[in-house]
């Protein structure tokens, strides 16, 4: 390649985000150009994360939602999220297989990071997923779905598990594949316009 942003970004990472990705060599240059000059310290903090997902969802309050989708990209809990860190993100989050979203899918809803979900965490993620739907888009939503609770009850019921116990992530990701609503129910899409 020969230009200086490629040889900044060491050889090892750039081979291991070309296999972990779908990105090309190309494309993970460029990313890395972008993110030196958005964050020249080389690594993003939770406060401009959050800064960068509001620009997606700016009639929304995305901030709670924002520093859960942090916690759950900041594989080695120091913080902040760095080049790699951030690339793996955009690709499960953009471009990865369902298996490895739903895996990524768990570990945003795993709050506190013990390998299961219970139900105070499911209704902790849909509090913060409900907090990124438009107001004018609420009122559309099926009943058994129009806030934080009744999503979180209903996302809940298709674990077939009670109140007081917890799942694993095998269990989510089945539980999830094996039921169209519950897909739609982990997180928020904007309705195109």
């Amino acid at each position: 390649m020969g230009n200086s942003t490629s040889s900044a970004m060491s050889k090892e990472i750039l081979e291991d985000l070309k296999l972990s990705t779908k990105f090309t060599e190309v494309e993970i240059c460029q990313w890395y150009e972008n993110f030196q000059k958005q964050c020249p310290t080389g690594r993003i903090t939770p406060e401009e994360f959050e800064q960068i997902y509001t620009r997606f969802f700016p009639e929304s309050d995305a901030k709670s939602y924002a520093r859960h989708v942090f916690r759950s990209f900041d594989t080695n809990d120091d913080g902040t999220l760095d080049f790699k860190e951030y690339i793996i993100a955009l690709h499960l989050t953009s471009t990865g297989k369902t298996t490895r979203k739903l895996e990524w899918a768990f570990s945003l809803f795993d709050v506190d990071k013990n390998g299961y979900i219970n139900k105070t965490e499911v209704a902790e993620i849909c509090q913060a997923i409900f907090k990124l739907i438009p107001k004018e888009e609420v009122s559309k939503l099926p009943s058994d779905e129009n806030t934080p609770e009744k999503r979180a009850n209903k996302l809940w019921s298709f674990f077939k598990k009670k109140d007081n116990e917890r799942l694993a992530e095998g269990e989510f990701i089945s539980g999830v594949t094996e039921n169209e609503n519950a897909m739609r129910l982990i997180h928020y899409e904007p309705i195109a316009k």
